[in-house]
């Protein structure tokens, strides 16, 4: 078996909690859905065990693995664009102030 990831052990707590938040939801679309847990895992391509894991926001999950689930419920799109560059208002605020003081000089 192989060891885990550094970023598993470092993992902010922000970024744990989304993980929590995304698989908690993500077994809520599959409850509402009415599909058993050995059906989406089936759907999923993985094991039962991976997709509890994953419902419980198990850091240690491929990211290919949220990539299917998010199909699965129709959320390719959003998927896609989580990390668009046109929708990073961090980066936005730092270029604009970047901006700004050069305009100063």
């Amino acid at each position: 078996m192989s060891r885990p990831a550094k970023t598993v052990s470092s993992i902010p707590g922000q970024a744990r909690n989304a993980l929590i938040k995304v698989g908690s939801d993500l077994r809520v679309a599959r409850e509402r859905r009415g599909e058993s847990l050995r059906v989406w895992a089936l759907r999923l391509g993985v094991s039962v065990p991976t997709l509890r894991r994953m419902e419980a926001g198990d850091p240690t999950v491929g990211v290919s693995c949220y990539a299917v689930a998010f199909f699965l419920i129709g959320k390719t799109r959003e998927f896609a664009n989580i990390a668009d560059p046109s929708l990073d208002q961090q980066a936005l605020s730092m270029e604009i102030l970047r901006a700004s003081r050069k305009r100063v000089k």
